[in-house]
């Protein structure tokens, strides 16, 4: 992998998570009407982080470890925050720190690889 191609996958990938962790949060709060636009953007979020992570995983790590299985685990819930956040307004608090978490989790996992 060039040093170019792993740059860009970088940047898209955190990218991609900020914008899903803005999905979560937007869905928080946004009127019913905004349902079908964050759900799209948390949705395209979410296919740019699986697949610049997976390619990310095998050009640098040659699919080495088991850390980037809790960050699949994290990418999950994230992406099913954005589904549930519209559905369960009144646990706003609760889905604001796990998503929080999960995002938090998965930039623990990436940078102190623990196992």
């Amino acid at each position: 992998m060039s040093l170019a191609e792993n740059n860009l996958l970088h940047v898209l990938h955190v990218l991609g998570a900020i914008v899903m962790v803005g999905a979560v949060l937007v869905a928080l709060v946004a009127p019913a009407e905004a349902k079908k636009k964050t759900l799209l953007w948390g949705g395209i979020a979410s296919l740019v982080v699986v697949l610049t992570g997976v390619r990310l995983w095998q050009g640098v790590y040659h699919f080495s470890g088991y850390w980037p299985v809790a960050k699949i685990v994290c990418w999950l819930g994230l992406s099913a925050l954005v589904g549930v956040a519209f559905r369960r307004r009144e646990a706003a608090g609760v889905l604001r720190i796990v998503a929080l978490g999960l995002a938090a989790l998965a930039l623990y996992l990436v940078y102190f690889r623990p196992f």
